[in-house]
């Protein structure tokens, strides 16, 4: 199915009192219930990128509304896995820890640990600034997770449980959600999130109407 939107593409956008930054388009899972297979965007917002922005063109959207609102978060999240472009998500944040003292979190496939496989991607995100991940598991087990999720490394489910624990090393604040879909078993995942003593939280699943 073809989506088009006659509006620009939004790399800075809102939601209530958060600001979200869309980074890119890309991602390494590929979701049967994902949000982007059947809307261009959110809450009027054209998230489709044409070409992935730079560190700059991003704090200069910032900085137009950096003042216009009292923004309780800072968020990296928009059409695709925003630690696909770390050096960048790395100098935003550090933008931001500079000159506008908010929370700063990222929402993530959790897949950190296979894009950069060299780097020690908690730390660098701790002392960038970022205060809090939200790590969509969306599975079970590796099974269900290969099952809905599609994604594009074997074994990215065992990878995101090392990357959560490698985030709740580094004194990140770390939170696993997953989307209410018919193939998961909320219980188990939420005993996960015990066992890591962090967050969980369930999002709500939305079936598209074609």
């Amino acid at each position: 199915m073809k989506i088009i939107s006659d509006r620009a593409p939004s790399i800075v956008y809102w939601l209530d009192n958060k600001l979200y930054f869309n980074l890119t388009n890309d991602c390494t899972n590929d979701c049967y219930f994902c949000i982007r297979k059947f809307k261009h965007g959110i809450s009027g917002f054209n998230l489709r990128l044409a070409t992935e922005p730079q560190s700059h063109e991003i704090i200069k959207e910032l900085q137009k509304v950096a003042l216009i609102k009292h923004w309780s978060e800072f968020v990296f999240c928009g059409f695709g896995e925003p630690t696909m472009r770390l050096d960048t998500l790395l100098e935003i944040s550090r933008w931001l820890n500079q000159n506008h003292l908010k929370p700063i979190r990222i929402n993530t496939n959790g897949h950190a640990l296979l894009l950069h496989p060299s780097r020690d991607v908690t730390a660098e995100l701790k002392v960038a600034g970022i205060d809090k991940l939200s790590v969509s598991l969306n599975a079970h087990n590796a099974t269900i997770y290969n099952e809905v999720c599609r994604p594009s490394f074997e074994n990215a489910f065992e990878k995101i449980l090392q990357f959560i624990g490698q985030a709740r090393g580094s004194n990140l604040t770390v939170e696993i959600t997953a989307v209410n879909i018919p193939e998961i078993r909320i219980k188990e995942i939420e005993k996960m999130a015990r066992d890591f003593e962090i967050g969980f939280r369930v999002r709500p699943y939305l079936p598209c109407v074609w």
